[in-house]
């Protein structure tokens, strides 16, 4: 019985070390991000032109003339955060895709001795596409929700996110041990080592 897991140990270590690439990918973007949003508010020059440039076209009304230029600066901010969310979707989809059409298999599935078989050309690119959806995507349509404002669709958002993901993994331990995005792409994981009593070599005796 013991053996029977290591199969699943062994996927989900992989899955582990490529997910901590993906946060690896995050981290950068998120710094990234970070300094773009410390650029555009701490550029006082570019900001003092455009306050005065609004104060003199906002015929007296300095009140609309400083909404104007918060809203301006918010929408900006939310761009920046949109923007290192669909590039992050974006970096995990092609790595995805990339390790699976390139070598059949991804970084932490060939350090754990791992193949994802019949993994071709549009299978790759689907079975990239699904992995990229259930691991990251769906939650980054949540957290662009939350930040335009939209709570309660971010929630359920985040709600099928969770739901997405856990079909995806669980689904591994039924028969046949393939995760949704195997089942959806016609694609297994091979190379697992499993030994079976039948698979033991005779044992010779003098």
């Amino acid at each position: 019985m013991r053996g029977m897991s290591v199969p699943r140990t062994r996927r989900a270590m992989a899955w582990s070390i490529d997910f901590a690439l993906v946060l690896a990918a995050a981290s950068v973007l998120a710094v990234f991000t970070f300094h773009r949003l410390s650029a555009l508010v701490t550029d006082v020059p570019e900001l003092a032109t455009r306050s005065g440039f609004d104060l003199l076209t906002s015929r007296g009304d300095v009140l609309d003339a400083s909404e104007r230029l918060g809203l301006s600066l918010w929408n900006t901010s939310v761009l920046y955060v949109e923007e290192a969310f669909g590039l992050l979707v974006l970096a995990t989809f092609l790595y995805q895709w990339a390790c699976l059409a390139l070598a059949g298999r991804t970084v932490g599935k060939a350090l754990l001795g791992l193949r994802v078989s019949s993994c071709r050309g549009r299978r790759a690119a689907l079975r990239a596409a699904l992995t990229t959806t259930a691991d990251i995507a769906v939650y980054a349509v949540a957290c662009v929700l939350l930040v335009e404002g939209h709570l309660v669709l971010s929630v359920l958002v985040w709600a099928v996110a969770v739901v997405v993901f856990l079909l995806n993994g669980l689904s591994v331990l039924a028969p046949g041990r393939r995760s949704l995005a195997d089942r959806m792409a016609g694609t297994s994981v091979t190379g697992l080592g499993l030994s079976t009593p039948g698979a033991m070599p005779p044992v010779r005796t003098s």
